[in-house]
């Protein structure tokens, strides 16, 4: 019986014990809290969409670490590791009693620690407080194994292994197994041999004397030492170890992954902000508040922590195309001038993600600014504006594919443009107009548009355009007197592959769809019908195509003083935009956008990857039909009057309608269009309302070309829409009332040489007689000066040849001399 008593007091001493020792351990695991990893000094992943990484960025102590968690490691790694290090992982409380027990006869018995007992909790204590020493004495021991135990009471075995996975050393300053295996294998942890497994397991326990890229050889002693323990412990198969073995230690240089540097440098950048707003609390939390929330970061939930931001970010880029088309990009502009910069960007239409993004030739080039994001820079857009305005005209009913517009010298107030190459085309069709980008038909076409209104249906859409100070949208935009970024400029070209609805960019998987409409899908499509309808460059219209390659739509584009070369376009799959300039932008004379961003924007075009369907033409939107239409009424072409028709041609309309010819403006003469007239029936002359004799009389009309258009038409099509003389005896009708004009100064069909032996070319005087106010001058089609009044135009001839010198009033009114300069 006095046992019981006696069984009781060494019962309640040891509870009192126990107890005692609880509180012993809680009071020091508040007084020496985990030394957790703190989430705000963590190296921070950008990769690629599918995992390779593009960028990384270390921590504040330079140190390289990619975080990863088991799901993204090879099961051949943990299977080595755990084998290697700690067999007993899953089971123990943190220390392994036996392994401990061993260690500790063999110090007994040798004097000096021969294994040490270490299990991989251990490890990670020694990782986390490096005050637990790397040297072997008892007291490093002790301290490993106090910290193992709190390890164990604070967090899961996955969280441990995590902190590993992410932290054990391997050489120089790269740290977890991610960024080891990008670092010496060049590939994910995911995609590990048993070899490599191997290689990487064992590094960690010397990471500096086995290192691959120095010590090749003992870093195959050591991987092949632990292959024939996986072999002995029937881990893995006498055959797979063996295929093992055979396998070489690679060396490789060691560099840090450079993708998409200024995109992952932007990414970055925004995570990092939208951290610092994530708890402002954070920082101030007790430190065993702080150690749990830090623990969390190790189990797959967000980590809400002042300041910081993921440690991995997946982009939408093809690391793959990336790296071609930065490799492009290097090589084409080794022969460009000095200081020449370019920015790329690829977006997959269906999706809106960014498959490459290229911000710079070189990022890091000092010279080039390569730091500069030109992805983002406000640019002057050249004419790469012009397909929206055409679409929109198309949408208002303005226009059809091919309305008659007219190329020549007008003035709209105070604003006066020209074309590119300061020559005019005179009559010209809408998609013609287009393609060739010229600027006169475009700032017509947007004065009847409304500027205002076009800036703010580009707006939202998503192209903001940036004025200069005190400017409003004016007409001076249409040529880029205004500023656009290629991010949004690519984000509304997606618009004609994808019905009309434009979006923003997505560089992430996870961002927001941001999509407006810009155009209905039919006046997308008939703009994007008309762009594919360019050749290459170096190819013509009736050049074979085998058809087996994309429709490509492009649209080129060169602002004020060369500063700007743009090629935007596309195929029904993607999106692509080109611009290179100089970032400080400073001039590249000779440099635009056919020939310096067109053949690169092919060059990206030929890159993409090919998918079946691509050369299949997209179906024609409902509303979209095909109408034979004539000039120069612009109207369906009647048989019942072929005589209005001078020019046939197949025109895209919109819901059945055909717009006619836009009325001229300004014209004081007579308008383009239907002229009804009443004429003698005998003698074909036009009749008055007053006629002092009677007449037969015979009804017709004549289709009247825009008067500025005249100096281009031929004899044919002139004295078809001229108007027949007046008959003797009619008062007059008020329709022939022409100004007269007649260039002075040399003869029709005249020849003329420079003075004998003067080293001077030919020069001319001439003058516009008959014309009121502002004469323009076009020299061969171009315009080379203007003149008012009687004021002479002077010019050089020094070419040898025909030459054709047009001079044309506001009026619409013309004249025309040609002669023959001879040497």
């Amino acid at each position: 019986m006095r046992r019981w008593p006696r069984l009781r007091r060494w019962l309640k001493r040891i509870g009192g014990s126990l107890l005692l020792l609880s509180i012993v351990a809680v009071v020091l695991d508040r007084m020496y809290p985990l030394p957790l990893p703190d989430p705000r000094d963590a190296s921070v992943l950008v990769v690629a969409r599918d995992g390779t990484p593009l960028r990384a960025f270390p921590d504040r102590q330079g140190i390289w670490r990619y975080p990863t968690t088991p799901e993204h490691v090879s099961p051949l790694y943990l299977q080595a590791l755990l084998t290697y290090e700690d067999r007993w992982f899953w089971r123990h409380p943190g220390v392994n009693p036996v392994a401990l027990a061993r260690a500790g006869w063999q110090w007994a018995r040798y004097g000096h620690i021969v294994s040490g007992g270490s299990t991989l909790t251990m490890q990670v204590a020694r990782i986390i407080d490096p005050s637990a020493g790397d040297d072997r004495s008892i007291g490093a021991k002790l301290r490993q194994i106090a910290r193992a135990l709190q390890l164990e009471a604070h967090l899961s075995k996955r969280q441990i292994l995590i902190i590993y996975l992410d932290r054990a050393p391997f050489g120089g300053t790269i740290q977890g197994v991610q960024a080891a295996s990008w670092a010496y294998l060049g590939k994910p942890a995911n995609q590990l041999s048993h070899a490599e497994a191997a290689l990487l397991a064992v590094l960690p326990q010397m990471p500096s004397r086995l290192r691959p890229d120095r010590n090749a050889q003992e870093a195959r002693v050591a991987r092949d030492k632990l292959l024939r323990r996986m072999a002995q412990l029937h881990v893995w198969t006498p055959a797979q170890v063996a295929d093992a073995r055979i396998e070489p230690v690679v060396t490789r240089r060691l560099h840090q992954p450079m993708l998409a540097a200024l995109l992952a440098q932007r990414l970055k950048d925004t995570a990092s902000g939208q951290g610092t707003a994530c708890a402002s609390g954070a920082a101030s939390m007790p430190s065993p508040a702080r150690a749990v929330s830090t623990a969390s970061a190790y189990s797959g939930a967000p980590a809400c922590t002042q300041g910081a931001g993921p440690q991995r970010i997946v982009t939408s880029i093809d690391a793959g195309l990336q790296r071609t088309l930065e490799a492009r990009v290097t090589s084409y502009f080794a022969n460009l001038p000095a200081r020449t910069s370019a920015a790329l960007l690829v977006v997959d239409n269906q999706s809106l993600e960014a498959r490459a993004y290229i911000g710079s030739v070189a990022f890091g080039d000092v010279p080039r600014l390569g730091h500069v994001d030109m992805v983002r820079a406000w640019r002057s857009p050249g004419s790469t504006l012009k397909p929206f305005l055409y679409g929109l005209a198309l949408d208002d009913g303005l226009i059809h594919s091919e309305s008659l517009l007219v190329d020549a010298p007008q003035s709209f107030g105070d604003y006066r443009p020209g074309n590119f190459d300061t020559t005019f085309s005179g009559p010209v069709g809408a998609a013609e107009a287009l393609r060739l980008s010229l600027n006169v038909p475009a700032v017509d076409l947007l004065d009847r548009v409304d500027p205002v209104r076009f800036y703010a249906r580009l707006a939202n859409a998503g192209v903001v355009l940036k004025m200069p100070r005190g400017a409003k949208p004016n007409l001076s935009m249409i040529l880029g007197g205004d500023g656009v970024t290629l991010e949004d400029l690519v984000g509304a070209y997606t618009a004609f592959h994808r019905g009309g609805i434009a979006g923003r960019v997505r560089l992430t998987p996870d961002a927001p769809r941001v999509e407006r409409r810009l155009l209905s899908p039919g006046a997308a499509w008939i703009v994007k019908t008309i762009l594919d309808a360019n050749p290459r460059p170096g190819t013509r219209l009736d050049t074979f195509e085998p058809g087996n390659g994309p429709r490509v739509a492009w649209k080129t584009g060169t602002s004020y003083g060369f500063r700007d070369a743009w090629a935007i376009g596309g195929t029904r799959r993607y999106t692509v935009g080109v611009w290179v300039g100089r970032p400080d932008g400073t001039p590249l004379p000779g440099q635009y956008g056919a020939i310096t961003a067109l053949p690169l924007f092919f060059q990206v075009i030929d890159s993409l990857p090919r998918h079946a369907g691509d050369a299949v033409a997209t179906p024609t939107p409902s509303g979209v039909g095909s109408v034979e239409i004539c000039w120069p009424l612009g109207t369906a072409f009647d048989p019942a009057h072929p005589q209005l028709c001078a020019r046939k041609m197949s025109a895209w309309t919109l819901d059945g309608q055909v717009p006619p010819t836009m009325a001229e403006r300004r014209a004081r003469l007579w308008s383009a269009g239907l002229q009804p007239l009443r004429v003698d029936a005998q003698t074909g002359q036009r009749l008055s309302a007053d006629c002092a004799k009677p007449h037969p009389v015979r009804d017709t009309a004549i289709a009247r070309w825009p008067a500025l258009a005249s100096p281009w038409l031929s004899a044919a099509e002139r004295a078809q829409s001229a108007l027949p003389p007046l008959a003797a005896d009619c008062q007059p009708d008020g329709l022939g009332g022409a100004v007269t004009m007649q260039i002075e100064g040399v003869a029709d069909h005249a020849s003329v040489a420079r003075a004998p032996n003067s080293p001077h070319p030919v020069r001319l005087a001439l003058r516009a007689l008959g014309a009121p106010g502002t004469v323009m001058w076009l020299v061969n089609d171009r315009l080379v000066g203007q003149t008012s009044g009687r004021a002479p135009f002077v010019h050089d001839y020094p070419e040898v040849g025909p030459q054709t010198v047009t001079a044309m009033a506001e009026t619409g009114a013309w004249t025309q001399v040609q002669f023959r300069v001879l040497r």
